[in-house]
């Protein structure tokens, strides 16, 4: 049985049977013969649809979001958000798709030659459950509106949220079987990429899940998609509007209760200026409000689970028996749920836990610097490379630090987010490949050379 739990109550909200072989293969055949039709499809015809979902999840958005927060307990807020933030995407896709799949023409020996787009058929999604929507929906635009169809095996603590996926593109009219879930675990995942009636695989979550996906996907020769852990660096310079950075800071840190690819988890501080901004980044921080994600004054809801409370508790502990200086925070919230403090350790070295790590939950790390040239080795310091904030008045050279910086994403004076009109990924240890954008729309497609002679003399 696969489990829904409320994190927030340790309630258990329901069971769902795991799918068998049978049903498994039922629902490929199903969706590979729903592709199929999708695919022929002109990219004209496939657009109302995609807006059709969009109108779909704003029309069910307060049930949606309640799923969402209880499933994985962020507070309600963000949940919503999080349900507009997926509709906003298909409405894009829907408006750029023809405009990202159109051919590219090229000049050539040919009479006429050029680059087409074409569907690659069944694309496997193995999603997790920090965003239980948004992670999925971000990738399902691209996919669909290039012809393809999804199958999506969700995290398994949030079943309900991959059933009530699987009924909005129902509701919204899509042809039955082009976007379904498995029920299954993790130990199907293997059996589904070997399919012949799978094409490829979009994963987001751990670098050592990822290693495996991509071992697999790789013998099976099928294109993969990576999207993987981060330990991204929220980088201060003594030049920059530090109350600025520091509010900012806490959002980019807290938000998602730090359950987060792309929270900023390391705050590396220049030294002239560490004692302002940990000054005001403590003051905000400890103005956060931890409690049940359905009361209007939560800003930190549960953790998703109490063994990853444990797990980031852990991490906390270990860092200040290695020198770190706790600020605020550090425990466990007494009483039922997998609450946790809102966390800020100062003076933490690189060599520290909570910097080697990636940390999945409301804890920061800070770590003061000499100098510009230090920020940008202790940032580029660790095996992940998803993304990175910088913080300073010199536009001049921010743009030539963005180059130092080993990520896939540097947002100067502001929070690294995703966003569909940007290509969103990472590098080295954080994956390969990327979503959103006109390259997440490529990276679903067979990218076609079409020559036509004769050819010129």
């Amino acid at each position: 049985m696969i489990s829904s739990i409320n994190p927030a109550t340790d309630q258990l909200l329901a069971e769902f049977a795991v799918h068998t072989e049978q049903q498994i293969d039922r629902q490929l055949a199903q969706a590979a013969k729903a592709q199929k039709s999708w695919a022929q499809l002109d990219v004209q015809a496939r657009r109302p649809h995609l807006n059709k979902v969009a109108a779909t999840l704003r029309q069910q958005k307060e049930a949606l979001a309640r799923i969402i927060s209880l499933e994985m307990g962020k507070p309600l807020s963000e949940a919503l958000g999080e349900v507009e933030k997926c509709a906003w995407n298909f409405d894009f896709y829907a408006e750029q798709g023809p405009v990202f799949l159109a051919d590219q023409v090229v000049a050539s020996a040919a009479t006429d030659s050029r680059i087409v787009y074409d569907p690659l058929g069944l694309v496997l999604a193995v999603m997790p459950w920090n965003y239980p929507f948004w992670q999925v929906m971000r990738a399902a635009a691209p996919v669909l509106i290039g012809g393809n169809g999804m199958v999506l095996k969700h995290a398994s603590n949030v079943p309900q949220c991959a059933m009530a996926l699987e009924q909005v593109f129902k509701d919204a009219g899509l042809p039955e079987g082009l976007f379904c879930t498995m029920m299954v675990g993790a130990s199907a995942v293997p059996r589904l990429i070997q399919d012949d009636r799978i094409a490829a695989v979009t994963f987001t979550g751990s670098t050592p899940v990822g290693r495996s996906i991509a071992s697999v996907a790789g013998q099976a020769l099928k294109k993969q998609v990576l999207e993987l852990g981060g330990s991204d660096p929220f980088i201060v310079l003594a030049d920059a509007d530090i109350e600025a950075a520091a509010a900012v800071g806490v959002k980019a840190r807290f938000q998602n209760t730090g359950q987060s690819c792309i929270s900023s988890k390391r705050f590396i501080v220049e030294e002239s200026v560490a004692g302002r901004f940990v000054d005001a980044f403590v003051a905000i921080t400890q103005k956060l409000v931890v409690g049940d994600p359905f009361a209007p004054a939560s800003t930190i809801g549960s953790m998703a689970r109490r063994n990853l409370r444990d797990e980031l508790h852990a991490q906390v502990v270990a860092s200040v028996g290695e020198g770190a200086k706790l600020l605020t925070g550090g425990n466990p919230m007494e009483g039922p749920g997998a609450f946790y403090q809102p966390t800020v350790l100062d003076h933490v070295s690189p060599a520290m836990t909570v910097a080697r790590e990636e940390t999945f939950g409301p804890a920061a790390a800070i770590i003061r610097v000499k100098s510009v040239d230090e920020a940008i080795t202790v940032a580029n310091g660790t095996p992940f490379g998803l993304g990175a904030s910088l913080w300073t008045r010199d536009m001049d050279r921010a743009r030539l630090l963005t180059h130092q910086i080993d990520c896939g994403a540097v947002f100067v004076n502001g929070m690294v987010a995703s966003d569909p009109r940007l290509p969103f990924g990472g590098t080295k240890q954080s994956g390969y490949g990327r979503e959103l954008g006109y390259l997440g729309l490529h990276e679903f497609t067979n990218i076609k050379t079409v020559w036509t002679g004769p050819a010129k003399t």
